[in-house]
């Protein structure tokens, strides 16, 4: 009975051994078949905790309009990248998910969709992907790149330049916006931003953008364009023709004016009198954000300010001074100044500036210009070229203006390109560390692979080792117990000994004195089949 107990104790410690090899290897093909996910580069893993498999009343919710936290049934926030991962499909339900590449001139519009409501009248949210706390669409804009974006807790939307006509050819732009030389933008912001610096409020904001390359996110501001620097308007009479388009002069050598072109007033002494007028006037940088707010643009300014206000001014000051007042040198030369002071009166007043208001020439009527022209050559023709002088001068300094613009525009192109170039050098060195990050995770997760399957082998070396040791162990118990049970050693190897021989031996006891040996085994000779004559064989 002891023998049989010592057996099933073997066999019970050898199966259990067995049973714990076989749960270990069903567990591990059960985790790399049925729990792993991989998932493959630009991909993420979006998990659902679906609560427990038993008693699932007892599983906790969370909070609606929010991801779930450890422990919680619903979609949670973190999502795995690439790799293998290990998540039973019974309690979790898995989901690829790409990640959101934004492509060069595009720009990705985030909104989330969970957090708590914000307050009326908002509608911008601060923070970044991640640390939004509130339902809304992020005030951050997503250049040109790849972002790993939870579905299920936000959207995107991809954009690349927004023109938006406002009416009267006022268009505001948003997405990529790129301001070029020669130009700024006037931002008008759809909301407040207090957490800006400086703060913005909704509105035209004072400081305008220099030129550049800006990302601008639709729902929180739109740009105006505006041009700066000096523009002409030009006002010019119409000279009469004939069939095949040549200008008429009358018999004095005068241009002949089509009626009512121009700018066409009646002086004081009843005549109707034609003129040419110029206006050199602009915008400077400073003054462009009250320009969008009154007028919208430039084209505008032109038509309800330049154009009005040089045809108003000329007449009224005109209409003062006779046809010959309006001829001779002094007089002339007053009216030029009257409209010069006035017109910039009213250009400040709309914080506009004037450069050059020029009466460039009057069409006094022949019956009146003839006979006072007689008298008066030799003056008209000093003041003439004195006139000539002084307009040659104001060209001269207009040439010297435009070429200050030129040099300041291509200045600003040199900036232009020394920012994008920057730019783009930023966004590629970002890239590569993105890269170099995940290449780094991926080698992480193949170490920590490696270092289960270390550990893996040993517990396998183990458990053989053990089994071996137990086995010998048993056997050694085994001839311990034996030798107990015959009370001596000697006596259990003759047993041995015994139990080795073969079932047929036939044993004889032969009693042999001294020398009596040889004679004895004759009797023998028949059994043992020797020759007691010959010993030696």
């Amino acid at each position: 009975m002891m023998r049989i107990k010592l057996n099933m104790a073997s066999w019970i410690a050898l199966a259990a051994i067995f049973l714990a090899l076989v749960g270990f290897f069903a567990y591990q093909a059960f985790d790399w078949t049925v729990n792993r996910y991989y998932v493959p580069d630009g991909y993420s893993l979006l998990l659902r905790y679906k609560g427990p498999l038993i008693m699932t009343w007892t599983g906790k919710y969370a909070a609606p309009g929010c991801f779930a936290q450890p422990g919680e049934i619903g979609v949670l926030e973190d999502m795995p990248g690439p790799g293998r991962h290990f998540y039973c499909p019974i309690w979790w339900e898995r989901n690829l998910i790409p990640d959101v590449v934004v492509k060069p001139g595009e720009l990705a519009i985030v909104t989330s969709k969970l957090g708590a409501d914000l307050p009326s009248g908002q509608f911008l949210v601060d923070g970044d992907i991640g640390e939004a706390k509130s339902k809304g669409i992020l005030r951050r804009t997503f250049g040109p790149g790849r972002y790993r974006i939870n579905a299920y807790g936000y959207k995107y939307d991809m954009v690349k330049t927004v023109q938006e006509d406002v009416g009267e050819g006022q268009i505001k732009q948003s997405g990529w916006v790129q301001i070029q030389p020669g130009y700024v933008g006037v931002a008008t912001y759809l909301t407040d931003n207090p957490k800006a610096t400086p703060q913005r409020s909704a509105g035209i904001q004072k400081d305008t953008l220099p030129p550049g390359l800006y990302a601008v996110n639709p729902r929180e501001m739109q740009i105006d364009i505006i041009s700066i620097g000096y523009n002409a308007e030009e006002i010019s009479t119409e000279k009469k023709k004939d069939a095949r388009g040549t200008i008429l002069f009358d018999e004095s050598g005068e241009e002949q004016p089509v009626a009512d072109t121009g700018i066409s007033f009646p002086s004081s002494d009843g005549f109707k009198i034609h003129m040419d007028f110029s206006a050199v006037w602009g915008i400077l940088p400073s003054q462009a954000p009250e320009i969008i707010g009154r007028f919208g643009n430039l084209e505008a300014v032109r038509q309800k300010v330049i154009i009005p206000q040089c045809e108003s001014i000329c007449r009224n000051n005109g209409s003062k001074l006779g046809a010959v007042g309006l001829l001779i040198g002094k007089s002339r030369q007053e009216f030029q100044e009257n409209v010069d002071k006035d017109f910039s009166k009213v250009l400040e007043e709309k914080n506009i500036s004037l450069l050059y208001g020029l009466i460039r020439h009057i069409f006094i009527p022949k019956e009146v210009r003839e006979p006072i022209q007689k008298g008066y050559v030799a003056d008209e023709l000093a003041l003439t070229r004195a006139q000539e002088t002084t307009t040659a001068k104001m060209e001269a300094s207009l040439r010297e203006a435009e070429q200050t613009v030129l040099l300041e525009a291509a200045k600003i192109t040199e900036g232009t390109k020394k920012l994008i170039a920057e730019t783009k050098a930023t966004g590629q060195k970002e890239s590569e560390t993105i890269a170099a990050e995940t290449e780094k995770k991926v080698a992480t997760i193949d170490r920590q692979c490696a270092e289960i399957d270390a550990k893996k082998t040993v517990a396998l070396g183990e458990a053989e080792n053990n089994s071996k040791r137990m086995q010998q162990e048993a056997h050694a118990q085994l001839f311990e117990l034996a030798v107990k049970a015959f009370g001596d050693p000697t006596a259990y190897t003759q047993w041995q000994f015994a139990q080795g021989l073969p079932e047929n031996i036939d044993l004889k006891m032969i009693y042999s004195g001294p020398g009596t040996l040889w004679t004895d085994l004759k009797g023998l000779t028949p059994m043992l089949n020797v020759n007691p004559e010959k010993p030696g064989r």
